[in-house]
């Protein structure tokens, strides 16, 4: 049995490096780039939804502040003339209002909370799209030779490779540029 594992996970390596060699790399990093940025697109969207449904819960937070400011004069009017059966209506229209004032006030506080962190949320995306892009800007520039303006010969456009040494003298000059005099 172990011997039939063996070579069904021989197939499988085979068929995957098939697979591989079949699929090119700087299409499906081209793909990737789109789909990522679909996915941006889809998101800036799903924040335009969200501003509008906070505009009309804002509309209608100041309007139950204003029906609950005209009942509150229409009260004054009530108890001045000594009509306690009309102001009880009132005061009860007056309470639905308070709830629902509330309840407006707390989606508009769940709304800014979902905004806030599906805007962090976006941000983070659209840096790791600006570094694939980048990236892919590199691989592109690396897998494909072009002439160099200055060289007839074939030369890759840029070294991509970053050497220790490149790295360490890099560091050091970031440490020196940090630590006070």
């Amino acid at each position: 049995m172990a011997l039939v594992n063996r070579i069904a996970r021989l197939f499988k390596a085979d068929f995957h490096a098939v697979l591989d060699q079949l699929e090119e790399p700087e299409q499906l990093l081209r793909q990737s780039i789109r789909d990522m940025e679909d996915e941006i697109d889809a998101g800036a969207a799903r924040v335009a939804d969200a501003n509008g449904e906070l505009a009309e819960l804002a509309a209608r937070r100041a309007e139950l502040a204003a029906t609950i400011g005209r009942i509150d004069g229409e009260l004054d009017l009530c108890f001045e003339s000594g009509r306690d059966e009309l102001a009880r209506s009132l005061v009860c229209r007056k309470l639905e209002a308070e709830r629902l004032a509330k309840h407006v006030a707390s989606r508009i506080m769940a709304a800014e909370t979902w905004l806030d962190d599906f805007g962090r949320q976006m941000r983070e995306q659209r840096e790791a799209l600006e570094s694939l892009k980048q990236k892919a800007d590199v691989f592109a520039s690396v897998t494909s030779p072009r002439r160099h303006p200055d060289r007839g010969n074939d030369r890759l456009a840029c070294d991509a490779a970053i050497g220790d040494d490149e790295i360490e003298i890099a560091l050091l000059r970031e440490k020196a540029a940090r630590t006070p005099a």
